[in-house]
C-alpha cells in the first residue's frame, strides 16, 4: 500500500537533509538520512493512511517545496540545471513539517508511530524506526541541525496542530 509515497518519502526525506544537513562526513550523512527517512516515512503513512489517499496523491501532487525553501531562505537560488531539482516538485510541505516535529520531540514521535501499528502488521514496528525513537549519541551528533528545535521550528510550526490532532484519538470529528 505504501509503495506509492516512495517519491514523496524520498524527496522529503532529501529535502531535510539538504536544508539541515550533516556534518563529519560520508557516515554522518548516512545516518542522518536514515533519521530523515524514518521520520518522513512515519509521517507520511500517517498522512496518506489509506489507499486512496495515496491514489488522490498520485492525482493532486504533493506540492513541492517553494514554500519550505522560502522558509529556510533556499527560495532565490537559481539551479543551474532545472531537470537536477525536479525532485523538489516531489516534496510534501506537511509531511516535512510532521517529520520536524518527530525529529525533534520524542513525545510525538513514539505516539506517532504506535498509530502506524494500529494499521496492521505491515504498517511498521518501533523497531523499524529505532533511530527515530531511540537515537545513540552518534545519530544525535550526525544529526544535530535536523534535530536541533529550534532551528527546525520554522518548519515543524507550519503543521505541528494537525500532527498533533491526527495523534489525539480522543478527538470529536466537528462538521
Amino acid at each position: 500500500m505504501h509503495s506509492d509515497l516512495s517519491p514523496v518519502i524520498a524527496a522529503t526525506a532529501q529535502w531535510l537533509t539538504r536544508a539541515y544537513p550533516a556534518s563529519g562526513g560520508a557516515l554522518a550523512e548516512a545516518l542522518c538520512e536514515v533519521q530523515a527517512r524514518q521520520a518522513v516515512t512515519v509521517a507520511a503513512r500517517l498522512r496518506y493512511p489509506s489507499p486512496m489517499d495515496v491514489a488522490l496523491l498520485g492525482v493532486a501532487g504533493p506540492g513541492g517545496s517553494a514554500r519550505l525553501d522560502w522558509i529556510i531562505g533556499a527560495d532565490g537560488v537559481t539551479p543551474t540545471d532545472p531537470d537536477a531539482d525536479a525532485w523538489r516538485t516531489w516534496v510534501d510541505e506537511v509531511v516535512a513539517s510532521w517529520a520536524a516535529c518527530l525529529l525533534t520531540d520524542p513525545a510525538l514521535a513514539e505516539p506517532a508511530v504506535a498509530a502506524l501499528a494500529v494499521g496492521g502488521p505491515s504498517a511498521g514496528t518501533p523497531a523499524e524506526f529505532r533511530r527515530l525513537l531511540a537515537p545513540d549519541d552518534a545519530d544525535r551528533r550526525a544529526a544535530a541541525l535536523l534535530r536541533h528545535p529550534d532551528l527546525v521550528a520554522p518548519v515543524a510550526a507550519l503543521h505541528h496542530a494537525g500532527l498533533t490532532a491526527r495523534l489525539d484519538p480522543g478527538q470529536a470529528l466537528v462538521a
